[in-house]
């Protein structure tokens, strides 16, 4: 089986989208598989970047092509960004295809799928979608008013094409299939195949044996983690405010990681000398067990206009580590329910930030009831989100076509 995956990061990145695709890659060359990757030479926090054109690592043969590198900071530089990745893959990918591959594409960048989908159909290869993400109702949600009228019903319509003219289309949620099936998706070629995590590669660490926590002056504080990307799409004023309402108590939030919203909240804990909000930067993969290990409790947010759009892969790893989870957006929503349905933790609507002060003070106060929610969080992890099923889902899902 030869494989050819688009997408804007890949190893040795540590962005969600990348990790993903790199343990997917890296599992089908190990199971014998010709596997191959075009993506940049940046990584997702330096533009500047520049990885090794092309290499083969384990297995994988990987084609970085040459993009500009305005970064992430402006949506125009990011929109040329985007648009220099499309022409570049689109050529690589043409040159990679033929009737005995299968192109799968990511969503970084956004609509990626619809060059690689006219490339595939020119070169005669089957077509795969993996959506994390679902454009352009994401950028309309986060308040692009051009794709509101005809651009957005233009690009909407190729996206749909795309998702019609697959031969698999791999969604991460129940709520995401409903979109994909409304843009025109047939069912049969419709796979929820989760994200994951690796229950032997993240594992939780008790606090005494956490040198983490001694290093970030945490060692005697109840710790409310966020860890990941701080992007659009995440809402932190509700965690900031909690954290305003917590200010004189032995709570403490955590902060590991970067992304667009990082420094609005530095600024905002920052403007109300909130001393009990300490920020570090992403950690390596090999240490997640301790970075993750040093909450007690970890934040998942998500806007509620973006449900059924994006599923934030975070949850998988705070599973892994075996801490509960406190979700902040939509209390009716997919994420809202998993972790109210599986004893895992709790949800608390967007904006309420007294509920969520709430919420950290009685798990802080309930330690055999956080137990009882990170030994749920690992046993859900191990029956349906490990990284093995996911492997086997995939791998017999391409294998079938």
């Amino acid at each position: 089986m030869r494989v050819v995956f688009v997408n804007r990061y890949f190893h040795p990145d540590h962005s969600a989208t990348s990790q993903m695709l790199s343990d997917l890659a890296f599992h089908l060359a190990g199971a014998g598989h010709d596997i191959a990757v075009v993506t940049s030479r940046q990584r997702y926090d330096d533009a500047a970047a520049r990885l090794p054109a092309d290499e083969t690592v384990r297995g994988v043969r990987v084609h970085r092509v040459e993009t500009t590198r305005f970064g992430r900071d402006k949506l125009s530089g990011r929109a040329v960004d985007y648009a220099s990745f499309y022409a570049a893959a689109g050529r690589k990918l043409a040159d990679l295809a033929d009737p005995q591959t299968i192109v799968v594409a990511k969503t970084d960048p956004p609509l990626i799928s619809v060059i690689a989908s006219r490339v595939a159909k020119a070169r005669g290869a089957r077509f795969v979608n993996w959506v994390q993400d679902v454009f352009p109702e994401v950028a309309t949600a986060l308040g692009m008013k051009l794709l509101r009228g005809p651009q957005g019903r233009a690009l909407r319509y190729l996206r749909d094409r795309s998702l019609q003219s697959a031969a698999a289309n791999v969604v991460v949620g129940e709520r995401m299939a409903d979109v994909a099936r409304a843009g025109g998706a047939k069912s049969d070629s419709l796979h929820v195949i989760s994200n994951w995590s690796d229950c032997d590669g993240i594992r939780p660490v008790p606090h005494l044996e956490n040198p983490l926590r001694r290093e970030w002056g945490l060692a005697d504080a109840f710790v409310a983690c966020y860890s990941g990307n701080m992007g659009r799409a995440h809402e932190f004023d509700t965690i900031v405010a909690a954290a305003a309402q917590l200010a004189e108590t032995d709570v403490r939030f955590l902060f590991i990681g970067g992304g667009p919203q990082r420094q609005a909240v530095e600024s905002a804990a920052g403007a109300q000398g909130l001393s009990n909000v300490v920020f570090q930067p992403y950690q390596p993969r090999e240490s997640l067990s301790l970075s993750l290990g040093a909450g007690d409790v970890h934040l998942v947010s998500l806007r509620p206009e973006l449900e059924g759009y994006i599923f934030p892969s975070k949850l998988y790893g705070i599973l892994a580590a075996g801490r509960p989870t406190l979700f902040i957006g939509d209390a009716d929503g997919e994420i809202a329910r998993l972790v109210e349905r599986e004893g895992i933790g709790r949800a608390v609507a967007q904006g309420d930030a007294d509920g969520l002060a709430r919420a950290i003070e009685a798990l802080r106060d309930d330690p055999a009831g956080r137990r009882a929610m990170g030994e749920r969080a690992r046993a859900l992890l191990g029956a349906r989100y490990d990284s093995a099923i996911a492997m086997a889902a995939w791998q017999e899902m391409l294998e079938g076509l």
